[in-house]
């Protein structure tokens, strides 16, 4: 399957793109990790490893604007990676681009991606303080609230009807 395309135009300019590790440029490698450091690392006063050796089997999704900067990423993992079920991870907006709806929108895709490229049930590992986000785009909770990093995690299951 190639993957090397925008998918899913639209979203007020946003382009949206969906790529495997080895399909993405230099460039947007860099873009998503320097994002990721901002929001998780330096925002979130969370120093954390995220290079962790599973950005290299995953898809990243992310949406770029007009000018071609990254407003929205997370990865998808396939199954087995992190839980046997595939998850998705890293899910984060550009503080200037929050409050528009474009962190739903893009889970609405990443969702939808899993659904249409194998299916089966998505876990993830959400951050416990947006549960309710996630809780309406179709996850249930199925963990206990636990620390991750020093901030409050539950895991939460996407059962795909499939």
């Amino acid at each position: 399957m190639k993957t090397d395309r925008a998918l899913w135009k639209g979203y007020e300019g946003m382009e949206w793109t969906i790529k495997r590790f080895e399909e993405l440029t230099l460039q947007e490698l860099y873009d998503i990790l320097r994002l990721r450091c901002e929001v998780f690392v330096v925002e979130q006063s969370c120093p954390y490893p995220d290079v962790d050796g599973r950005d290299s089997q995953s898809f990243q999704l992310f949406g770029c604007d007009e000018q071609g900067k990254i407003c929205a990423c997370l990865r998808i993992l396939d199954r087995g990676q992190t839980f046997p079920e595939h998850s998705i991870g890293r899910v984060l907006v550009r503080r200037d681009c929050r409050g528009s709806g474009l962190a739903r929108e893009m889970l609405n895709r990443a969702v939808r991606f899993v659904k249409e490229t194998g299916g089966g049930n998505i876990r993830i590992e959400a951050q416990a303080h947006l549960r309710e986000f996630y809780r309406q785009a179709g996850f249930t909770p199925c963990s206990p609230v636990y620390l991750e990093d020093g901030i409050e995690h539950i895991e939460m299951l996407y059962q795909n009807e499939n």
